[in-house]
């Protein structure tokens, strides 16, 4: 059965996203999360915006994706309800991959081929794999690689949904353990990762609430912070 607000979906504002440049993500979401139940949005995009889907279903939504060329896809999103999130503005998780902005100023069919590969990694509904443990295995491989800025992304984000301290702990162990002393001392210790696990520890000390913690960490390691912002400044 088609649903009825599809009849609609041409009255919706138009955001064509395709010439924006930085991280418009954030304004987006806001813009969104101010749409009435009842009411929707359509964003146009170069290649399928698949990240998206999630981070606006978590406000409420429901969408429907037209291609009308390979450069140019309509997203009409619908809102069933409004919901509450975490993390305002942004849905249920901090960091979304904005990354995959920066390989459609290379070529729209890359871009394309990156979203498709990230939803294949990231979005399965039923994982082997669960997610914590998934962003766990990739802030491991960041670190393993130098890869200082993903790790951060990958801490906050596991921290977001539900990583304790205590398997932070022997997760910084292990990597003293693989990388060696001097390796921890003079690359992992002086890093945006290292500053956020501390700023974790410190304040679950003082009795700070998850939600507490996650708004300082937004504060001081979220995307103003050029150690971990992925978008030209």
């Amino acid at each position: 059965m088609t649903k009825e607000w599809i009849k609609k979906k041409n009255q919706f504002d138009v955001v064509d996203v395709r010439k924006l440049t930085g991280n418009f993500l954030p304004k987006l979401l806001n813009k969104v999360g101010q749409i009435e139940v009842g009411d929707g949005i359509c964003v146009v995009q170069s290649f399928e915006p698949i990240p998206l889907y999630s981070a606006i279903a978590d406000l409420g939504f429901e969408h429907l994706t037209d291609k009308v060329t390979d450069g140019e896809y309509r997203v009409y999103f619908y809102r069933l309800e409004k919901k509450e999130v975490t993390f305002s503005g942004m849905g249920d998780m901090p960091l979304k991959p904005t990354a995959i902005l920066n390989f459609k100023k290379i070529d729209n069919s890359l871009a394309d081929i990156v979203v498709n590969f990230w939803n294949l990694t990231w979005g399965k509904e039923k994982p082997a794999i669960d997610q914590k443990m998934k962003l766990l295995l990739s802030l491991a491989n960041g670190v393993g690689a130098r890869r200082f800025r993903q790790a951060t992304r990958e801490l906050l984000k596991a921290y977001a949904i539900g990583a304790t301290v205590a398997e932070l702990d022997e997760l910084f162990s292990m990597f003293v353990w693989n990388g060696g002393v001097g390796t921890f001392a003079s690359e992992i210790g002086p890093s945006s990762l290292f500053g956020a696990y501390q700023l974790i520890k410190t304040l679950e000390n003082k009795g700070k609430t998850r939600e507490e913690v996650m708004g300082e960490l937004m504060d001081n390691f979220g995307e103003k912070n050029p150690e971990v912002n992925v978008m030209p400044m």
